[in-house]
């Protein structure tokens, strides 16, 4: 099959790879209809995560199931599925905690940016549509594999509550989520983190109530002043990096939570600020398959809309355009089509 492989740093390409295959009775194999390229894929695009050259990369796919493991009962080959990208047995103690990214059985999707899939743990990870859906929900159904569970996740953890005021710090396609998340949650008072425009009008279109553009210092100032100098009920930290992390703490008031999502790269956490101010931190790998019934529901519903987040879709021989594109901000989030 056709697949996006990394060999080096700013290295994507395009190569035949060995098709995958039934290896235990839980696989299955999903015919990739639509895939995206990750935020946290541009990591050892860019040098900050180790590269194995030739290694597939890409964990973001919805399509059509191809073939199944003899364990396999719920799915058959025919059904639409949403590929969360961490596989689950969803029974495991973990999995009935709500924890099912750190699932006894667990494992990733590998080859999102192909034709096809493997899918370790099928009967607990995937979740089927009634039949094939409008062309028009793709882009939405693709966000349920991962931008838009982990969004929420930050969300659930940050304690978002009806009423309350949040935070959102970045303004990636996960950012956005968070900020989609919050408002379906029924925060009152939603403060994107946002410098660009494009971005800043999705923000706006899915329910941020203000835009900061400042950072560092003059951001936590602008925070204080629309909060009339309390700070946030909730952040959400969705980039990883140490300068994020401080200003979502900076911003949090009191007794906040700050949840976050984005991959940790050079993070040093403010233990002091914690500890005097009482502002906890949680959050983690987003637990896809928990979110999915709900979320699926509201894509189905019409009440949400993440699939704006997708401003650019490439064929799978462009797709060294679309990491470059949102290297280089110039897009929010790309859809790969085989």
């Amino acid at each position: 099959m056709r697949a996006t492989t990394i060999h080096a740093p700013g290295d994507i390409r395009v190569e035949d790879v060995p098709d995958p295959t039934i290896g235990v009775p839980t696989d299955a194999i999903v015919k990739v209809v639509a895939g995206c390229v990750c935020g946290s894929d541009l990591w050892p695009y860019r040098g900050e995560n180790p590269v194995k050259a030739g290694s597939t990369i890409g964990h973001e796919c919805v399509g059509v199931v191809e073939e199944v493991g003899s364990d396999v009962s719920s799915f058959a080959p025919g059904d639409f599925v949403i590929v969360p990208f961490c596989h689950c047995d969803n029974t495991c103690p973990h999995c009935a905690a709500g924890v099912q990214s750190a699932c006894v059985n667990s494992n990733m999707t590998q080859s999102g940016q192909a034709e096809y899939a493997l899918v370790t743990q099928a009967e607990g990870s995937l979740v089927k549509t009634d039949g094939a859906p409008d062309t028009a929900l793709i882009p939405s159904l693709l966000t349920l594999s991962d931008v838009l569970p982990t969004g929420w996740h930050a969300a659930v953890a940050a304690g978002v509550r009806r009423g309350g005021t949040v935070v959102v710090v970045g303004d990636g396609a996960v950012g956005l989520c968070g900020v989609l998340a919050a408002a379906t949650m029924g925060a009152e008072k939603i403060i994107a983190m946002s410098r660009h425009e494009p971005r800043q009008k999705i923000a706006t279109e899915f329910g941020a109530t203000h835009i900061v553009a400042e950072r560092g210092t003059a951001a936590a100032a602008a925070v204080k002043e629309i909060t009339s100098g309390v700070g946030a009920d909730a952040v959400l930290e969705c980039v990883g990096t140490g300068d994020a992390m401080g200003t979502a703490f900076a911003v949090a008031r009191p007794g906040a939570t700050v949840g976050f999502v984005g991959v940790p790269h050079g993070v040093e956490l403010p233990i002091r600020r914690m500890f005097q101010k009482n502002i906890g931190l949680a959050g983690g790998i987003a637990p896809v398959r928990r979110y999915l019934p709900e979320l699926l529901g509201l894509v189905l519903s019409g009440q949400i809309n993440p699939g704006i987040v997708f401003d650019s879709t490439l064929p799978l021989d462009e797709v060294a355009e679309g990491y470059r594109a949102m290297d280089e901000r110039r897009s929010i989030k790309v859809m790969i089509e085989p």
